[in-house]
């Protein structure tokens, strides 16, 4: 939120000086990846059976990941057409790049849609008609202390072994349920309230609540199919994130035709009432999901895997618990 600030008072300037301040912090923000810590279970479980291997000197420890058959024709067929089967195939991942899909492109359409109202309207400069964008960030904020609190009470549930907190659906999507309509109350709160008759401070007020509903429905859904899809999420995450790409870039392009043809009120109304049809996706999700994963053919998949890990664990488990004896007549029979 605080690019338009930025960009808005530097352009004044010069126009240059926008895309230096984003290359500085682009710059800055590269040398932090290099910190970040791996996160992939399968790659982690790789890490620890190399150090394995060069502590204990034993060629045979292999993570799973190892033993996959890897090549260009495996990625080309498998890796890189996953995201694109997911979609076509996943009922899970179709709907949410869908509802992730319009919720970004909105959000890019008020890049166009604030000045036309704090320039065109109240008479806001280059520079100012940035600050509309802190009420955004302020929900953004809020919406961090609202998920933080929604984990914990589901770690106190699970920890109570209550019976809600046992169902996935149950997890994430609660968050989304509520972000939604606040979604679709935020649009309709700007278009109607953008009047020159109306103090400015009124839709910029509306922020707050659309920057709530923007986090809690990106982080509820995206966290479902973290927990929906396992070692498969990297697939469906990478599926929502070429598509809210491809719509962020495309639908705010008739953002400015859409505002004059339309006007301010109808045309973030119009934007409210597709919302609004998208924010039932969560609550199907709650009602339906189960069965959805249930028929998935990644999910099953991804149950026989475990089912398989389980195994095999169960038999090292077993195996490192008999004398050393039994244990070298097991495996040099």
């Amino acid at each position: 939120m605080l690019a338009p600030i930025i960009s808005g008072f530097l352009s004044v300037v010069t126009w240059r000086w926008t895309f230096w301040a984003g290359l500085i912090i682009a710059g800055v923000s590269l040398v932090l990846l290099f910190f970040m810590p791996e996160t992939y279970s399968p790659t982690i479980l790789k890490q620890r059976a190399q150090k394995m291997r060069r502590e204990t000197g034993n060629p045979n420890i292999y993570a799973p990941i190892e033993l996959e058959k890897k090549g260009a024709r495996q990625m080309l067929t498998v890796t890189l057409t996953r995201p694109i089967r997911m979609v076509l195939f996943e009922a899970i991942v179709l709907f949410t790049c869908l509802y992730l899909s319009i919720a970004y492109a909105i959000f890019y359409l008020y890049f166009e849609a604030y000045p036309l109202i704090f320039e065109g309207i109240y008479r806001f400069n280059s520079g100012t008609a940035g600050l509309p964008f802190l009420g955004i960030g302020l929900g953004a904020f809020l919406a961090t202390g609202i998920f933080i609190y929604w984990d914990t009470v589901l770690m106190r549930a699970k920890t109570a072994n209550a019976h809600w907190a046992q169902i996935e659906e149950y997890h994430r999507l609660p968050l989304a349920c509520l972000g939604g309509p606040l979604y679709v109350i935020a649009l309709f709160w700007l278009g109607w309230t953008a009047n020159a008759k109306i103090h400015w401070i009124v839709p910029i007020l509306s922020g707050i609540p659309f920057g709530i509903a923007f986090l809690l429905v990106f982080m509820a859904l995206l966290n479902y199919i973290a927990d929906a899809y396992k070692i498969f999420a990297a697939s469906g995450l990478a599926a929502t994130s070429a598509c809210r790409s491809i719509f962020g870039a495309v639908l705010p392009i008739a953002a400015r035709p859409m505002y004059q043809k339309l006007g301010i009120a109808w045309a973030s109304s119009l934007l409210g009432f597709l919302s609004l049809g998208m924010c039932v996706i969560p609550f199907a999700f709650i009602k339906y999901g189960d069965r959805i994963r249930a028929n998935s053919k990644f999910c099953q998949e991804l149950r026989e895997k475990e089912a398989a890990d389980e195994r095999e664990r169960k038999r090292d488990e077993s195996v490192a618990s008999l004398p050393d004896e039994e244990m070298h007549a097991q495996h040099f029979p």
